[in-house]
């Protein structure tokens, strides 16, 4: 962007800082006290809220991978076989099946994990 003189420099300087403020409220929105209305700390609760939502997505793919290898176990020890097991027997099978369609196979098929 060109700017013919220093009044649209100035302008522009205070709309970006208007932007970022902005952005930053709309993410505060929802928050109690001083920290919706005062930026200053409305940046500190942004920030340390995005920070909490990044570990929480990492957490939340190792609970989905507990949650389905434990629906996994439960299906197949219903019909008398153990987990590793029956991994090492779908491997040598070559039936190529993550954890989630397993899980799903133990909740809506359980009968799938019957041996014989």
């Amino acid at each position: 962007m060109v700017f013919t003189s220093a009044v649209q420099l100035a302008k522009r300087a205070g709309l970006d800082q208007y932007w970022k403020k902005r952005r930053i409220f709309r993410l505060s929105a929802h928050y109690y006290g001083r920290a919706r209305n005062c930026y200053v700390l409305a940046i500190r609760a942004v920030h340390r809220s995005l920070a909490f939502a990044t570990k929480a997505r990492k957490f939340k793919k190792e609970d989905m991978a507990q949650l389905w290898e434990t629906r996994i176990a439960a299906g197949s020890e219903q019909h008398g076989v153990k987990y590793p097991h029956l991994r090492e027997g779908l491997h040598r099978c070559n039936i190529h099946l993550n954890r989630k369609t397993l899980a799903d196979l133990a909740i809506w098929e359980p009968y799938t994990f019957r041996v014989g």
